[in-house]
């Protein structure tokens, strides 16, 4: 396995692979997943658990599904990317959509009601930095919820996906999009921060209430959490030298 890359040379790395496999990015998803990623993004908005009618920012959106599953839960939902080819491939009926890094959103302070984002927390060059954006742009009592990758519980089933994710979707990529970018799939779990690293990151950003959700028996999680209604000079605070250290892969 090839040394990960981080800081400015991820993030380049990142929209770069994501605007090569726009073409074919949800097509090779239905494949990979068994089409459960459309089962996934529901429970991500269920969990959400806001009023119609708020207002839904869908993080690094990339072709917008789950901006469309907000608008058809009748949230006013708006597609955020930093990739200007996945945008161009959001299909018909898409809520209306922003090229934007998710660290400097375009955005005002306390605006959004909620942020959900599908697949991209390992994606994100300076987690802690998005973490802390979110806090400033979410209004006290607004909520995320982050559908990411995870590792399933039971032995059987990790030995199974441990195979398919790690063997078998790099294949499937290479044949039916690009190779590198389905290779980095799998190895891009070792950017995502442990249970009890989410929970600090997120806390120290700000928020409370911090739970992950498990679907599909621990295949993919759900981590849901609130901006409290107090403590907003908390939710500015920039998160610790020693956190970053700790999320370096």
């Amino acid at each position: 396995m090839q040394a990960l890359p981080t800081g400015a040379e991820k993030h380049e790395w990142v929209r770069e692979m994501f605007d090569s496999i726009a073409p074919r990015y949800d097509l090779v998803n239905r494949i990979m997943t068994f089409g459960l990623d459309s089962r996934w993004r529901s429970r991500a908005v269920t969990l959400l658990a806001l009023r119609p009618g708020s207002v839904v920012v869908d993080l690094a959106c990339g072709t917008a599904d789950l901006a469309r599953e907000l608008d058809e839960r009748s949230y006013r939902a708006i597609g955020v990317d930093f990739s200007l080819n996945m945008l161009r491939h959001a299909g018909p009926g898409t809520p209306p959509l922003l090229l934007a890094d998710a660290g400097r959103l375009p955005v005002r302070s306390a605006s959004l009601d909620g942020v959900v984002s599908g697949f991209a927390l390992r994606n994100f060059s300076d987690l802690p930095a998005v973490a802390a954006e979110l806090a400033r742009v979410l209004r006290p009592g607004g909520r995320l919820s982050l559908l990411e990758v995870s590792r399933p519980r039971g032995a059987l089933l990790r030995i199974g996906h441990s195979l398919w994710f790690r063997h078998v979707v790099p294949r499937i990529g290479a044949v039916l999009s690009d190779g590198a970018a389905y290779r980095y799939l799998p190895q891009s779990v070792a950017y995502l921060p442990s249970q009890a690293e989410m929970r600090s990151l997120l806390e120290e950003a700000g928020f409370a209430e911090v739970r992950q959700h498990f679907v599909s028996g621990g295949i993919v999680q759900i981590i849901t959490a609130t901006h409290p209604a107090s403590g907003a000079a908390r939710a500015r605070s920039r998160p610790t030298r020693a956190l970053r250290a700790a999320l370096a892969p």
